[in-house]
């Protein structure tokens, strides 16, 4: 049995993960789904970067488990990469589900041209407000669902994605699975392509969009599975 702890990305919370949590649950694992402070039912607290791994370390350290299997998806790999090697041997696996991967010294919004996104924070008082339904087309969801996802979406906390990450080792020493879902591009971000050399990486890839957990809950429980026997 192994303990999942299960982060989304941008906009999203705990509430995100209910089909998969119920799917690794069905398989006999313990599941434990996590809203990263700033988001969901924590709006209104205080968010950098180092919050949403403390965050996460925190919720390991409760769960006094040994065998933690850490899922970041999107901009939540991130702090999930960071937390990773901050709960030593407790980890037993990081999965990032089509997501950024973290760089010392670099942000969520470094790399990419990010102007119209820092601008966004500065006019909403810190926050990055969710997108419209624009932004999930072409993405293997439904208009209800895409709908239901909007209706629960929350204004992400600005400062978490401005702020840097900071890393003690490289990242390709953690043991990892990158999964690149296809419809959202087929080729993962540069970090996550390096880290990808290491032996310790494998990739997978599904043939759906960037919300896994929304179009193909099903398909990542399995990928989810499958990475423990790998690990």
């Amino acid at each position: 049995m192994t303990d999942f702890v299960l982060v989304a990305g941008a906009w999203l919370g705990a509430w995100a993960w209910d089909e998969v949590a119920d799917g690794l649950r069905a398989a006999g694992h313990r599941a434990h789904p996590l809203t990263l402070s700033g988001l969901a039912e924590k709006q209104g607290v205080p968010a950098g970067q180092d919050t949403h791994v403390r965050d996460i370390v925190d919720a390991v350290e409760r769960l006094e488990a040994r065998d933690v299997v850490l899922v970041g998806h999107s901009y939540a790999g991130i702090p999930v990469g960071q937390a990773a090697e901050r709960i030593g041997g407790r980890l037993a696996r990081v999965v990032f589900v089509d997501a950024n991967v973290p760089v010392g010294g670099e942000s969520f919004l470094s790399g990419w041209p990010s102007d119209g996104v820092r601008r966004s924070i500065e006019e909403n008082g810190g926050v990055w407000p969710p997108p419209d339904a624009t932004e999930f087309a072409g993405q293997d969801l439904t208009d209800e669902r895409i709908a239901r996802i909007l209706a629960r979406a929350s204004p992400h906390p600005g400062a978490s994605l401005t702020e840097p990450a900071a890393l003690d080792r490289p990242l390709a020493e953690l043991p990892a699975t990158y999964v690149k879902c296809l419809l959202d591009g087929e080729e993962p971000l540069p970090a996550a392509a390096e880290a990808l050399k290491s032996e310790r990486w494998e990739l997978v890839t599904l043939d759906t969009g960037h919300w896994p957990m929304f179009s193909r809950p099903g398909e990542l429980v399995r990928v989810l599975r499958e990475s423990v026997r790998t690990g």
